[in-house]
């Protein structure tokens, strides 16, 4: 009797069209909107590259600034990349964007640029560092030629980039939490399927549930077979939009890709018991009780950062105790962790707080849907 129940619920909500809208379609589109508008902000604004620079050598060669030029361009976290070029290939090169600036190198360095950025000001602070030392060097060289060598070594240990040393191995790109934010979305929209199982299962709510409630079958079978179908249909919804996101989009959300599967599938259970038990609550209509899952879902999904991204930081100065009972703000947190630590601790706890808020809600949306009875259907 549960696995015929449980067959028929599957197949009834595979032919809700609002479930294949709004958990499968919209997400994709939303999901193709944010990669195409945030998607490149992190490389061009804060991601940091070796800045392309072109050198003029007006009085020659210059071995001592060519090895220093040489050392600051080598290894992975090169702060430069060199051209030796012609006055006439310098102008052309910064004219078509292709370097940020020019060094002239007349015996001091000089540099031309075109705008003013980030990239410029290491260029110009070069520069300078560059000018200073070579003056002191040269004093050096005229009053005590016995030290020079002693301050070369100086200064090209000071002119030598900084190292970078991560602070973690996940993805730093903040704009990953827009994607976190979408995928908390679809599964506070999974809402709608928990909804789905009280409309079928309240005999004033619909014609199916007033004959499952004239049914011989016991309602415990029959709510627990729509928990299962349902659940089973919210996993196949947020794995689809984890593997759209990760391998179209091509978002890395950092952190084993198993676990943000699980995570995903957690999230999707944790919206599922949250229409579950919301539409449990009450005798309104469907359509009011639809309004109520979408609204509270938004609301949750605002407050999480999916609208704007350091929602969830401003709420957490003012009124801390909400992240922890926000489902949207446990599913972020969840992956946010994953990313981010380099061990499991805070995100175990954020997923045994989304088990335990889901079994909570299960069981009391569980109990207020056998407890209604009808005079008349």
């Amino acid at each position: 009797m549960f696995l015929h129940n449980l067959k028929y619920e599957l197949l009834s909500s595979l032919r809700v069209k609002d479930l294949i809208i709004w958990l499968i379609l919209f997400p994709m589109f939303l999901g193709t909107v944010f990669k195409i508008a945030f998607g490149s902000i992190y490389e061009k604004v804060d991601s940091f590259s070796a800045i392309p620079c072109a050198v003029v050598e007006e009085q020659g060669a210059d071995d001592a600034l060519h090895q220093i030029l040489d050392t600051l361009s080598q290894g992975d976290d090169a702060m430069l990349k060199v051209q030796y070029v012609s006055a006439e290939e310098a102008d052309r090169l910064l004219k078509d964007g292709k370097v940020t600036g020019i060094l002239n190198a007349d015996g001091r360095l000089k540099l031309t640029v075109t705008e003013e950025g980030l990239a410029q000001t290491m260029l110009r602070s070069f520069a300078e560092q560059y000018n200073v030392n070579r003056s002191v060097i040269m004093d050096c060289a005229a009053e005590n030629p016995a030290a020079v060598q002693q301050a070369a070594e100086s200064m090209r240990a000071e002119l030598h980039p900084v190292t970078e040393i991560p602070l973690t191995k996940g993805n730093t790109d903040y704009m990953v939490q827009y994607f976190t934010n979408l995928l908390a979305m679809v599964a506070m929209y999974g809402s709608l399927t928990g909804l789905h199982i009280t409309i079928q299962n309240q005999g004033n709510l619909s014609k199916l549930g007033a004959r499952k409630c004239c049914s011989p079958t016991p309602k415990s079978i029959s709510i627990a077979a729509c928990l299962l179908g349902s659940i089973v249909v919210q996993t196949f919804c947020m794995v689809i939009s984890v593997s759209f996101l990760h391998f179209i989009l091509g978002i890395r959300f950092g952190g084993n890709l198993a676990l943000i599967y699980l995570t995903s599938v957690l999230g999707g259970i944790l919206g599922l018991a949250f229409g579950f038990c919301i539409g449990s609550i009450g005798r309104f209509q469907t359509g009011t009780k639809t309004s109520i899952c979408f609204g509270v879902s938004m609301f949750c999904c605002f407050c999480s950062g999916l609208m704007v991204g350091n929602m969830k930081a401003v709420i957490a100065r003012h009124a801390p105790w909400f992240n922890h009972i926000n489902p949207a703000a446990l599913i972020t947190d969840s992956l946010y962790y994953l990313n981010i630590d380099s061990d499991y601790h805070r995100y175990g706890i954020a997923v045994i707080s989304m088990i335990v808020m889901s079994t909570v809600l299960i069981v009391l949306g569980f109990i207020m849907t056998r407890r209604k009875k009808y005079a008349s259907l």
